[in-house]
């Protein structure tokens, strides 16, 4: 089985795992509510860690960076159910439910939905699609699914209006303190950018004033010096590392490695 299974492109995934698994993830647009079906989730961030267990659901708000810890428990695999609700439902569901948009939530970032009845449904309604894939939803009924999750979490928690109606923009950061907790996120300067509340642009500007140095330029250099500490200092194996410092390949990581201190990390 493809992991995750794609059941409606962009909005609707099942993820299902064998072995415990780690990733680096990035909830850049919208917010995400993540079913977990069977085994252990843990979702981590610089600011926070929140884990869940079968039956449980979580809340994921929109433009945060993390770690993914998928774990499989005894005698049974790792199942979630990945729901991304997208901006233009979620305001097409403010007008019909004449919902005014919110001011900027200020509250905590991720938020475990307490169970009752009619989520306990939702969730049994949902796993048959998403186990059975070649039978695959229609859009317009997996998108019905996905209102019914959103109706559903406001009848539960009608606080969350909050949460999921503020349709502002990211506010401007500490860039510095963003950048050095961040850096290994394999992400585009774009993306880096939106994150902090700036334009290209004023990223970029506000990049060179902080670090002296192009926002590329720094992020290839932090993620080599951190490399290279964890290989002598930590004695990592650089087939273990690359991915998590933000390379896409251990051939592109040796490759800058040895480009910018004349020996291979394997030499280390």
């Amino acid at each position: 089985m493809i992991n995750p299974t794609e059941i409606i492109p962009g909005v609707l995934f099942y993820a299902y795992n064998a072995s415990m698994r780690k990733e680096k993830v990035g909830f850049l647009t919208h917010h995400t509510l993540v079913l977990q079906v069977s085994g252990h989730f843990t979702f981590e961030t610089s600011v926070q860690k929140i884990s869940m267990n079968k039956g449980e659901m979580l809340l994921i708000g929109k433009n945060q960076l993390g770690q993914i810890t998928k774990t499989p428990q005894p005698d049974t695999h790792y199942e979630t159910i990945v729901i991304s609700l997208q901006e233009p439902l979620l305001r097409k569901i403010a007008l019909e439910e004449h919902i005014e948009p919110k001011p900027k939530y200020l509250g905590s970032p991720n938020i475990l939905i307490p169970s009752n009845e009619f989520l306990r449904g939702y969730f049994q309604s949902v796993v048959p699609y998403v186990r059975n894939p070649e039978e695959r939803l229609t859009n317009e009924i997996g998108m019905l699914k996905v209102k019914e999750a959103v109706k559903l979490l406001l009848h539960t928690m009608p606080a969350l209006s909050n949460f999921l109606f503020d349709f502002s923009e990211p506010h401007k950061i500490d860039l510095e303190k963003f950048m050095l907790s961040n850096f290994h996120y394999n992400l585009s300067v774009a993306e880096f950018a939106g994150l902090t509340g700036r334009s290209l642009a004023g990223f970029k500007r506000d990049f060179k004033r902080t670090f002296g140095a192009s926002p590329r330029h720094w992020l290839q250099e932090r993620r080599l010096a951190e490399a290279r500490h964890l290989i002598e200092k930590k004695n990592m194996k650089p087939s273990a590392i690359y991915l998590d410092l933000g390379f896409e390949t251990l051939s592109h990581f040796s490759h800058s490695f040895k480009k910018k201190f004349g020996m291979a990390p394997s030499a280390l």
